[in-house]
């Protein structure tokens, strides 16, 4: 055998071991699938606990069709179901379009600008307690602040804000759109700083400026980050619980409440916890189909601008 062949047959005999030799490689033997299982048994086990645990036994209480039967049949239930749907479809609906335009005001490069934006975004990086309760005892007390300038302009004692649902339930709104608005605002102005300039630029060429440009540039490119927030926020919005509970707190006689006061009221004040699970397991119908929308939107075409 020549050399050449020599050489030749030993590339190849070394080509072949190497293609041969990797096959037991990225397998965990002995020691190393010990340890890979000592690894992932405690987050198996968090999870087990602290999410597959509360979910499927939330499902058990809520589980007995008589539960429903006796929601349905309480004239207050009625009230709270009514109350959650205007909730969640004026304050979400309100909030998105009240930041987006916001967004486009923040998009100013001027320092008082920012300045103001800072500003701006302190309701939503307070807790909700500190926020919610504020606005609580401005409406509720005879010294509030709305109670003093309503005497300081006419003279006379401020309403009563709390004894009437409707201004109740306009207040549990207002406090919700102004507590999470910023928190949006700050969605569409990232997403506004995304929009390459060239087509801002292009779009001037054409004539498209001021409100034209917000119409046919802005927001078609924005329309899968608009739609996509809106639905997060509107399976958020579901289970709020903290702005009705500490701004209102139902008043008066529980005609604000929405589904996440009622079910806590039942589980914890009344003693009824099956009860309370079954009125918060009621909203699954519309739940069920925002979170579906929302994964199929995401995953299939994702938030592209």
């Amino acid at each position: 055998m020549s050399s050449t062949q020599q050489v030749l047959g030993f590339d190849r005999s070394v080509a072949v071991g190497r293609l041969r030799r990797p096959s037991w490689r990225g397998r965990l033997q002995g020691s190393d699938t010990t340890w890979a299982i000592a690894f992932v048994v405690p987050y198996v086990a968090v999870f087990f606990v602290f999410v597959i645990y509360p979910v499927v036994y939330g499902l058990w209480l809520g589980s007995d069709p008589a539960l429903y039967g006796l929601l349905f049949s309480d004239p207050t239930f009625l009230t709270t179901a009514i109350n959650t749907l205007l909730f969640v479809a004026v304050g979400v609906n309100v909030k998105m379009f009240l930041a987006f335009l916001l967004s486009g005001y923040f998009m100013s490069r001027s320092w008082w600008v920012r300045s103001l934006l800072a500003i701006y975004l302190l309701p939503w990086a307070l807790p909700a307690l500190v926020v919610f309760t504020s606005i609580h005892f401005m409406l509720v007390t005879q010294w509030g602040l709305l109670d003093s300038l309503w005497r300081a302009v006419t003279g006379a004692d401020g309403p009563l804000f709390m004894t009437s649902q409707w201004i109740a339930m306009t207040a549990n709104i207002v406090a919700y759109i102004w507590k999470w608005m910023p928190f949006w605002t700050l969605i569409f102005l990232a997403a506004r700083m995304a929009i390459p300039q060239d087509i801002y630029e292009a779009a001037d060429i054409d004539g498209a400026t001021g409100f034209k440009r917000l119409i046919y540039v802005t927001f078609p490119l924005l329309a899968n980050v608009y739609l996509v927030s809106t639905v997060l926020s509107t399976v958020w919005t579901l289970g709020d619980f903290p702005t009705v509970y500490f701004v209102s707190s139902g008043a008066p006689a529980r005609l604000t409440d929405v589904l996440a006061t009622y079910g806590f009221r039942e589980a914890f004040d009344f003693g009824y916890p099956r009860l309370g699970v079954a009125a918060m397991m009621s909203a699954l119908p519309v739940l069920i189909p925002l979170v579906i929308l929302l994964m199929r939107r995401v995953q299939m075409r994702g938030v592209q601008l």
